[in-house]
């Protein structure tokens, strides 16, 4: 039977503070004065949220932080209970809340806002080196050692598969995919198995600069499509396509454009495929962040749609786990990816098939389920912070919208300002953005994009307030 519950939380709705982080540090204090104790048992988040009055919704969003950080556990069928172990009194300066990257040895921490990196502290290390033991430990661990397929682990590959086509609507085959050392290399592979020298290109500006040097890597030249509030500009791709006659591609990231960070409206996304259907061009799709998505479910890809007959999908489980994990994946037609292999096979003759085998262990064994659901729930609760920081500092010298994904949001001035000087400023005070040149075609396009995932609570604030006082 269920202990009665009297703890007495208290919700201050003048507060800056989500009510969902007061829900969370009432139940933190409570654990820390005693008053609850290990293993308890906590009511159902109905009761809680009774009790409480306020929306269950923002009952479990607190639960939920508290169990990413390790004061609460929850068991299947069963509860959520206080946890045996807690997190250290240094460590809860909290994974998300507060500040635990400081430089002990340093004076002035180095504050970078980078283009939308995960946190690499939050990466299952722990979880990735006991499946490096059971893989090392099985009686047939020796076939591993000698070379596989330049198209990745078969194993690995399938269950690939089958992730795109369950949670991503395709209909593809494992015939059909290249496992590849990141997106970087599946971008390299793209362009010098699709393109020729002075083939067009049709690119996204401001848009994702390492992908436009593979593609000038073949010798193709690159044309560029406008960006609105709506995605890329279909009336652009119309101009280009009357004016030239060898485009051979467009690159995108419709899920959330790099850098702006907008959707594609589905009524573009239908526009797209007609006219590549009609010209015969092929979609380049690069779905870098779709496991983040903090909406009711991500929009599928433009390479799910059942009439899209030219299409090269990009993805990479660098996001999910960390950025040093350089597993992507590349999906096109059979015997393009047979051309991509080939390739693969001159420049690296197959992947990594140690670790695709440990990213498979954590797959069968709901590792990654259990990751992508807790990282989801931090970079959700820090993206509202995020925004609020906004609203409270910046709201009226810049324009933004609130991102429904990804790990960054896309800020632009309200007045003309110098973002180089502005940067060169905010570096002699410890803090880096990312200049406009970074992402433009050819002129500086007027805004900036700031990653907050890798960033605490306390340093997200201290570069905001620097960067207002400087706008």
């Amino acid at each position: 039977m269920l202990r009665p519950w009297e703890l007495q939380i208290k919700i201050d709705l003048t507060s800056k503070k989500a009510i969902y982080l007061q829900i969370a540090d009432a139940i933190i204090n409570a654990i820390k004065n005693e008053q609850l104790h290990k293993n308890q048992a906590l009511p159902g988040s109905r009761q809680l949220a009774e009790l409480i009055k306020v929306n269950r919704n923002t009952v479990v969003e607190g639960l939920n932080v508290l169990i990413a950080e390790g004061w609460l556990v929850s068991k299947e069928r069963k509860g959520t209970f206080v946890a045996n172990v807690f997190p250290k009194q240094n460590q809860h300066k909290s994974v998300y809340r507060q500040n635990t990257i400081d430089d002990e040895h340093s004076s002035k921490p180095l504050i970078v806002f980078d283009d939308g990196f995960p946190d690499s502290r939050l990466a299952p290390t722990i979880a990735l080196a006991r499946a490096y033991r059971q893989i090392f430990n099985r009686k047939a661990r020796w076939q591993m050692m000698g070379y596989s397929s330049e198209l990745g682990d078969s194993e690995f590959r399938n269950a690939m598969v089958q992730m795109l086509n369950f949670k991503r609507g395709m209909n593809i085959s494992i015939h059909e995919i290249c496992i590849t050392r990141g997106s970087q290399m599946a971008m390299y592979l793209t362009s010098h198995c699709l393109l020729e020298k002075d083939d067009f290109v049709l690119i996204e500006n401001p848009g994702y600069k390492p992908a436009w040097r593979a593609f000038e890597s073949i010798g193709a030249n690159l044309l560029p499509v406008s960006i609105d509030d709506q995605g890329l500009s279909i009336d652009d791709v119309k101009y280009y396509l009357k004016k030239h006659k060898k485009i051979k591609a467009i690159y995108t990231t419709p899920h959330h454009q790099f850098p702006t960070t907008v959707t594609m409206s589905l009524q573009r996304r239908l526009e797209l495929i007609s006219l590549s259907n009609q010209y015969g061009f092929t979609i380049i799709e690069d779905d870098y962040d779709n496991e983040f998505h903090f909406g009711y479910r991500p929009v599928l890809p433009i390479s799910s749609f059942d009439n899209v007959q030219h299409f090269i999908y990009i993805g990479t489980l660098s996001k999910i786990i960390a950025p040093a994990l350089r597993i992507g994946y590349l999906v096109g037609s059979q015997s393009f990816i047979k051309k991509a292999g080939d390739l693969r096979k001159i420049i690296d003759v197959q992947g990594d098939n140690i670790m695709e085998q440990a990213i498979l262990q954590l797959i069968k064994d709901g590792e990654v389920k259990r990751h992508l659901k807790k990282t989801s729930t931090i970079y959700k609760a820090k993206r509202d912070y995020f925004e609020t920081l906004l609203h409270t500092y910046l709201k009226e010298k810049v324009s933004f919208s609130k991102p429904d994904g990804g790990l960054a949001f896309w800020l632009v001035p309200k007045k003309e300002v110098d973002v180089f000087q502005i940067a060169k400023k905010l570096n002699m005070q410890g803090i880096d953005i990312i200049t406009p040149n970074k992402f433009s075609f050819i002129n500086p396009i007027h805004g900036f994009r700031l990653g907050y995932a890798s960033l605490s609570e306390e340093h997200l604030k201290k570069g905001v307030i620097a960067l207002s006082k400087l706008l």
